[in-house]
Order: structure tokens, then sequence, then C-alpha cells
């Protein structure tokens, strides 16, 4: 298979009744779940194919502005058999975060078409959120195309250096920025994972992700129709409101690989009830990924001790590390062995581990660019197949971190390292993420790693909302001049209710963080849950949450900063 249309063309003519994903919608519950196979799937992809033939070249680009459902994976298949780009993106909220991205991707990636459902179309347009940049003529409609279209669809020729996506990053760190993913990439990335997790036809997927996000995209349907293995899909909203509903379609679907985030480990043992437990059977569930934001020891453990009683196996935990820039994955724990750890400082790492076949990583010294000892701590580097392309028209920032080069450099020079801006360290054979080079606190003359304050900060006390937890720096409210420590720390306020407990909460913080790394914590601010920033991934955005302090804008319980004439 040369291309990804390729794959969904043999599915289609090899096993055409064959179910290729179920959408469980919990905000219409009076109707049964939505299914679609191989056949449906590649008609549905020939008529969208053929509308984007009406507007356009292979090469042009389509926003893909979809709810979650069926419906946006046609379109995303339906740009590949055309030959277009596809440019998945957030459907447009009031929410000034996500209006803010979706403005930003229209405007860097320029498409021609803007691609949804009549009904999400109709609701843009009464909120006076359609992207100014293009215009509502070419915002189309794919939910109720004439099925005779995809006859006129006319196949194009395609090569597996051809663009298939532009994945934006999720801008935790910066504005997003569209990572040109190839067919090849997308296929090696999808066979490495297959291999990686042992996943086969018999295998069963579930994903609440959403499908502009690379784990939802990548991980969840692209990797389906790779392994040709039925996905289960749900909102990411139904899995906020209420976790269990994850684990149920697991329990329900008899799904065997299925993943998240660590914040969706914790919000399932925090908020799922003894009584829902109780109903849950995870025998089933054979790989649990956890990537996209740090893991978490503490997290894995709970989560293994509290759905033991399910049926859950410790082993099925399969921490990964990943990145849009890579495809999706880079490393990942092989199936059936659990989580590992190695001390490093005052923490215990969890391996992520050892790297994915003919990719080259490196640990590198950020300063003077040469390569790290063995277990030494330093910028991850990488080469290999499932590296992208570059970021779309942005080629400063394409050569900054793609084309890297080692010094001394080779002779002749290679062809460069994607340059991850996380910090690890590799033991044996395995890699180990121990913070973010960008998440580096400068603290009384000190280097400290965001991730790490932020682990000790967890440790502190038990009233914290999973995966709440922010710590940064700010000088806007320091006299001299220089970074002071903030701390942002969701609560649980039916744990906290008093003033005198969330008083208790801000003195073990500061104590804790005070003997742990002997530097004072300059406010601390304990807010409702949700009022930290995060991607659509979930997770934290540092730069805008430093901002929203700032600005005053978070939804504060109780805030404190240092000094008697500050505390309030």
């Amino acid at each position: 298979m040369r291309t990804f249309g390729d794959l969904l063309q043999h599915r289609a003519a090899e096993e055409p009744q064959r179910r290729a994903f179920r959408f469980l919608d919990y905000a219409t519950l009076e109707r049964p779940a939505l299914t679609i196979t191989y056949a449906e799937l590649d008609r549905q992809a020939r008529t969208v194919a053929a509308l984007l033939q009406q507007y356009g070249r292979p090469g042009a680009r389509a926003l893909l502005s979809y709810p979650p459902g069926l419906e946006g994976i046609a379109a995303l298949f339906g740009c590949l058999y055309a030959g277009w780009i596809a440019v998945p993106a957030p459907v447009p909220t009031p929410a000034r975060g996500e209006r803010w991205r979706t403005a930003a991707i229209t405007h860097d990636a320029q498409p021609t078409v803007a691609l949804t459902t009549h009904a999400t179309r109709a609701r843009l347009a009464t909120r006076s959120l359609l992207e100014p940049s293009l215009p509502s003529e070419r915002w189309l409609a794919t939910d109720d195309l004439p099925a005779a279209l995809a006859d006129v669809w006319r196949p194009v020729p395609l090569e597996p250096d051809a663009v298939a996506i532009l994945q934006y990053t999720s801008g935790s760190l910066s504005r997003p920025r569209g990572v040109i993913l190839h067919h090849a990439n997308l296929l090696h990335n999808t066979g490495q994972i297959a291999r990686r997790f042992g996943i086969t036809r018999d295998s069963r997927g579930m994903i609440w992700l959403p499908a502009f996000h690379d784990m939802g995209l990548i991980g969840g349907i692209l990797q389906g129709v790779y392994s040709g293995f039925p996905v289960t899909l749900m909102a990411p909203a139904a899995f906020l409101q209420r976790p269990v509903r994850w684990l149920q379609a697991i329990s329900e679907e008899r799904a065997t690989i299925s993943g998240a985030p660590n914040v969706a480990y914790d919000l399932c043992v925090e908020r799922i009830t003894p009584a829902e437990r109780a109903t849950l059977d995870l025998a089933c569930w054979t790989v649990a990924f956890n990537g996209s934001e740090p893991v978490r020891l503490a997290t894995l453990e709970r989560f293994a001790s509290t759905f033991a009683a399910c049926g859950f196996r410790r082993t099925a935990l399969a921490p990964c590390y990943g990145l849009a820039e890579a495809t999706l994955m880079v490393s990942a724990v092989p199936v059936g062995r659990g989580p590992s750890v190695k001390r490093h400082g005052a923490a215990d790492v969890v391996s992520c581990g050892p790297p994915i076949d003919d990719t080259r990583l490196l640990v590198v010294d950020p300063d003077t660019r040469s390569v790290c000892q063995a277990g030494q701590v330093g910028e991850v580097w990488l080469a290999g197949p499932s590296v992208a392309g570059g970021y779309w028209r942005q080629p400063a920032a394409t050569r900054a971190t793609f084309a890297a080069q080692l010094q001394p450099q080779s002779d002749p020079p290679d062809s460069g390292y994607l340059r991850t801006g996380d910090l690890g360290f590799v033991a044996g054979g395995e890699l180990f993420i121990s913070g973010r080079l960008k998440a580096q606190l400068v603290l009384a003359g000190r280097n400290l790693q965001a991730e790490d304050v932020e682990r000790t900060v967890a440790s502190s006390h038990a009233a914290g909302w999973p995966g709440g937890l922010v710590a940064t720096s700010s000088p806007s409210r320091a006299e001299d001049g220089r970074e002071h420590l903030v701390i942002v720390q969701e609560i649980d306020p039916r744990r906290a209710p008093t003033e005198a407990s969330r008083l208790a909460i801000i003195q073990a913080i500061r104590r804790c963080v005070a003997e742990q790394y002997q530097v004072p914590v300059a406010a601390i601010v304990l807010a409702r849950p949700g009022s930290i920033p995060r991607t659509s991934s979930g997770k934290v955005r540092r730069q805008d949450c430093a901002r929203a302090y700032a600005a005053g804008e978070l939804e504060v319980l109780v805030a404190w900063q240092l000094g008697p004439r500050d505390r309030r």
C-alpha cells in the first residue's frame, strides 16, 4: 500500500461488510450507536473526493471542522482520495482559546474550503463563528451528498511522499504549527504502533480523544484502518462529563486497546464510584497506553490498584512517548510488560520503552549539541521515517527544529535531527522522559523542571484536582525583577470546603517545596477545577496559565502571596 487511500480501498474490496467504526452518541441517547463498514466508508469518501475535485486540484487544503462522529472520518479519507491535504481542526466555539486556535490554523493553512455538516455550518453562521478569512460559500456540508457523486470521482495517482495531513500542534507552548505528514510517515508510524502493541485484526479499539489531535486521529482512526480492526469512538465531552463512560465502553465493546493522557487515568480514579466499578469487566483490556503528557508512577499505581477488582491487569499499562513532529509514537513499553521506573534525582521516572524501529534516538546536550553519556539527561533528538517533513510555510522554524546538527558535525554532514524540546535519558536501551526544555524554571540561580515541582506539590496534599496543577514563574509581581515561583493548583472544593482547610493546603505546598528544592514559593492560587488553560489533549498551557495569573483571570478559590500584607 503506497498511501492510506490505497489501504482503505483494499479494506473495502477485501472485507466490504466488516465494521470499521462505531460511534457512541451520548448527546442523543434515544437513537442507537452509529456504525460504518469499510464499503460504506469507501463510498462516502469517494463522494467527498468528487466534491473536492470540483473546487481544486491535488495539493489544495481542506479544513475539517466536524463535531465528534463518523462524518469527519469520511471527509478525511475523501481528502486522501482526492489528493488534497486534510487539515483537522476543532469546531469553533465562543470560548476564546478555541476560537483563537481555529483562526490561527485557518490563517496558516490557507485552506481552499472548509468541510463540515449542515447542522454545524448553520450553528456557526447563527453565532457568527464562521472563520471570516474563509467565505461562507466555501464552507461545504458533506453529510447528505448524493450517493451518485461517488461514481464521478476520478482516482488520483499519488506517491508515498505526497502530503496527506497538516497536523496542527496543540499550542501548549506556542502558536499552533502545521506539521507536514506524508503518507509514508503515516504508514510507517501506524505499522510500528501495531508491532509494538501487538495489534491484530482480532483487536478492538476504543478512543474518545478528539479527531483533530494526533493521538485520536492517528492512534485511533488511522490505526484502525491500517490494522483492519473495529474501533469504537465517543466524544471527548462524554468522557469528561462522566469518566465511567470510557471504561463502560471498553467493558461492553470488549476493547483490547485504548488509552489517553495521564490526566484521564487520574480522573477515572477520582470520579468513578465503587458502585460504578462493580459494573465493569476490564479483563479484555490488554493495552492501556498512556502518553501525550508526563506519565506519573503514582497515577499508574493508583489506577491499577483501583480497578484490579474489575479484572484490570497492571501489565496492560503501556507508557509511551511521542509528538506530532514524529507523526505520533516515538517509543513505547512492549505489550504485556507493564511499567518500570528509574530513580532520577528526587523522583521516580517512568520508562517510555525503547524507540520504534528504524529510528535513531539521541540524548544531546542542548547547549553544546554533543551526545550525552548513558544515563545523562539531555534533549531528545530523533531521525527516521516517522519524522515529519517540517512545519507548513515556516522555513525558519523548520530549520531550527527539524535540521539540528551535532557538534562536531559528521563529515559529510548528516541530514539533521528533530529537536523534540523534551528532556530525558536512556538507560538499558529505554527512554525516560524527565522534563521539558521550555518548562525550565530559573529560580534563585537554579534550573528546576516544572514537572518535578508539580510532582512534589501533588504529593503534599490530597485535595488536588487530577492533572490540574501548574508550576510557573512570574516576574510581574516581583519587586526585584527576578523570576519567582508561582503555583496554581485546582482543588476539589468538597475536599477543602473551609478557608482553614484551604490555608492548610497552602502551608503544605510551601513546606514541601521549601524542603525539596530550597526555594520559596512566591504565590499560590487554589482555583476551581477547569480554570487552568489546557490543550485539546489535556496538557496544561503553562505560558497561558502564567498570563492568566498575571491578568487575574483564574477562577480563584483562595490566593496567597509571600509576605503578611499580601495574604488574602
